[in-house]
This record gives structure tokens, C-alpha cells and sequence, in this order.
């Protein structure tokens, strides 16, 4: 019985511990996440004229979903892992909107990788991480290239030079180039031509062309990677603009408290209202790293509604990001928090909260007999 009661106690104080803590983590602020806004120059063609400024606009949410991800390349078949197509679409979509053939637009690809700071960096990084540091050195640039080239449909490879330490990439074209400033260097693989195209250098108006290949890489052997194994889908974009666009906002709303594997309703609000919009939903527990757990679609109304179900107990913060698009800028909302209180929790903050209430009528009553024999006497 002592035993029991020492047991009892011993529960009932962790459950009241954990209670407050949860309820302290529940009013801590947690910092917004923001995008990360970078813009790029580029001509209308080599040595052209008309200059274009790209505005590139990467959500805190999708840098940290690469931050998470696997950065072990253990040999040079993990390289293709790096390159990811569909995150840099829309910077694509807006090339091909200013160039007409392949070749232009991978000239384009390689003026926006230029126009990076070369650091030497370890270990290797995605695109987007790179983008938003400002800095790489030739495979983190080889993999942007790559990555925009796929993402406009160019048949692109990654070629590493093993004893130089280098990377650059080739790209397969319909016809030899027209702007090299010698003659085309090219290589063969499975019997396709695929022209050098040198990442690194910082000169984006008059650097590299593709077709052009440095001095000291034309008398050595590279290896091919080809890139079936590049990454297929993501869990968003970037979003990418030539014109100044309309900032956008998010709310959300969830439920204060939950339990393990119940429903939770998330709803929000895309403000001005765009319909038909992919909103992606992150979730962090007890202040982890951001993990994605689903994405929904806005209504003509802007609102969107997402049900999740937390497997662990925990104080759980809760976010959504939406990329944006040619008329407003990608947003992300305010973080808010549900706090997942396991079933036995409960159970026993209800035993502590009955006890003490049977305690405390208790002791009024013990109170008033005291009071009632007093008045007796």
C-alpha cells in the first residue's frame, strides 16, 4: 500500500511537471520564418544588349527541407542526388520566356552561376542552400546548372574530373553551338554529342560559354553521371520573376490541444485569395528540426484545410508555406503550436486534479466541524 501511495505521488508530480513545462514551451515566440530573395542578371544572349533582372525567391521552409536532407556522397555515383530539377523550375520557365533555343538558354543557366561567389565548400550542398548562401565552389554550381538545364528539358551530365578535383557539366544540342569563342569542345557518350559547360568563373557577361572548355581539362579523361537519379519531386519551388511582385500573407489556425493519432483540423487563410494554389504544411516537434507533413490546395476564397494526426506527444509547431507566383510574392505563415498530451497523461492529471479537490473538501469540511464544535462549546 505505501508502495502504491509512493508511486502514485511519484506520477502524479510528472504529470504536473510536465503539464508546466508544456504550458511555459506554449508562450515561448517563435521566430516567423522568412524567404530568402537573390537577383540575378541576364543578357538577352551572349555579349547582348538587353538586360533582364531575375528575382529568385526561396521560402525559409524549402531551404531547411534540403537542410535535412542526406549530404553524404560516399562516391561519384551519390553526385546526381544534388541536382534537382523540379525546386528550380520556375527559374526555367523564365529563361525560356526570354530565350528561343537550347543553346541560349543554357548560356543563361551558366551567366546565373557566375554571378556566385566561389568559396571552396565542404560537404556538398543542394541548389537551394547554395543559392541562399551566396557561395559554392564547381560541384555546387555544376549541380544549379544542371538542375535549371533538366528543369527546361536539356539532356544534361555531369562530368567530374576525378585527379583535378572538378566538376562541370555537358549539355546535348541539336546543332554545335553559334556563340563559342573557339572551336566547340564537346565530348561523346552513348553516341550523343554533349558540348562543355563550364560553371565556375565570375565574370556572368563575358564568362564561359557553352562549348567553351578550359585549357588544362581538354587533354584529361572525366567521368559521365548521367542523372536518372536526380531528384524527381519536391516539396515545393522557388518562385521567380522578372517584375516586382505583390507581397502575400498566410494565416493559420489549429487546435490549442490534441491527443496521440486523433484528428487535427488545420486551417488557413491565402490573403489576397488565390485559387487553386499548392500551400505546403511543416511541422516541428518540441523545437526539431522542420519536417513536412502534407500539402493541400487554396480554394477560390484563398482558404485551405489540411487533417493531421500526431503519432507523438509533444509540443508541436505548426507552419504552412505557399511559393507564390508572377503576380505576389511566396509567403509564409505565423508558426502556431499544439500541444499532443499523451491519454495516461491525462488520466493522471485528472487523478491530480480530483485528489485535490477531495482534498480540499477535505479540509473545508474539517475546517467547519472545528468551527461547529467551537460554537458549541
Amino acid at each position: 500500500m505505501l508502495l502504491d501511495k509512493t508511486m502514485k505521488a511519484t506520477y502524479t508530480k510528472a504529470a504536473i511537471t510536465l503539464t508546466i513545462i508544456l504550458v511555459i514551451f506554449s508562450t515561448i515566440a517563435i521566430t516567423n520564418a522568412q524567404d530568402y530573395t537573390i537577383t540575378y542578371q541576364l543578357l538577352n544572349q551572349p555579349d547582348g544588349r538587353i538586360t533582364y533582372k531575375l528575382n529568385v525567391a526561396i521560402p525559409e521552409t524549402l531551404r531547411e527541407y534540403y537542410t535535412e536532407k542526406n549530404h553524404r556522397s560516399a562516391s561519384a555515383s551519390d553526385f546526381s542526388k544534388f541536382v534537382t530539377p523540379y525546386a528550380l523550375k520556375p527559374i526555367a520557365d523564365r529563361l525560356w520566356e526570354i530565350y528561343s533555343n537550347g543553346e541560349d538558354f543554357a548560356n543563361g543557366a551558366l551567366m546565373i552561376v557566375h554571378q556566385i561567389t566561389y568559396v571552396e565548400t565542404k560537404p556538398a550542398k543542394y541548389p537551394v542552400e547554395t543559392m541562399v548562401d551566396g557561395q559554392g565552389d564547381c560541384d555546387l554550381f555544376s549541380y544549379i546548372a544542371a538542375s535549371i538545364m533538366m528543369a527546361g528539358g536539356l539532356d544534361v551530365v555531369l562530368l567530374y574530373y576525378e585527379e583535378q578535383t572538378h566538376m562541370n557539366i555537358g549539355v546535348h544540342l541539336s546543332s554545335p553551338p553559334e556563340d563559342a569563342r573557339e572551336n566547340a569542345y564537346y565530348i561523346t557518350y552513348s553516341g550523343r554529342r554533349y558540348y562543355i559547360a563550364e560553371c565556375t568563373g565570375g565574370n556572368w557577361e563575358s564568362g564561359w560559354h557553352v562549348g567553351e572548355c578550359p585549357e588544362d581539362l581538354k587533354k584529361v579523361s572525366a567521368k559521365v553521371i548521367t542523372l536518372e537519379d536526380a531528384e524527381q519531386v519536391a516539396p515545393g519551388q522557388v518562385s521567380a520573376t522578372f517584375t516586382t511582385v505583390t507581397p502575400s500573407y498566410l494565416s493559420l489556425e489549429t487546435p490549442i490541444v490534441a491527443f496521440p493519432n486523433s484528428i487535427i483540423t488545420i486551417n488557413g487563410q491565402l490573403t489576397p485569395a488565390v485559387p487553386s494554389q499548392n500551400v505546403t504544411l511543416y511541422a516541428s516537434l518540441n523545437g526539431a528540426l522542420w519536417t513536412i507533413i502534407g500539402t493541400t490546395v487554396t480554394q477560390p476564397n484563398g482558404h485551405f484545410q489540411y487533417t493531421w494526426a500526431a503519432k507523438t506527444a509533444g509540443l508541436h509547431s505548426i507552419r504552412a508555406s505557399w511559393q507564390g507566383n508572377d503576380a505576389y510574392a511566396g509567403a509564409i505563415s505565423p508558426t502556431e503550436t499544439v500541444m499532443v498530451i499523451p491519454f495516461v497523461l491525462t488520466a493522471l492529471i485528472g487523478v491530480a486534479v480530483a485528489s485535490a479537490a477531495i482534498g480540499a473538501v477535505a479540509a473545508l469540511m474539517a475546517k467547519h466541524t472545528q468551527q461547529q464544535e467551537i460554537i458549541e462549546q
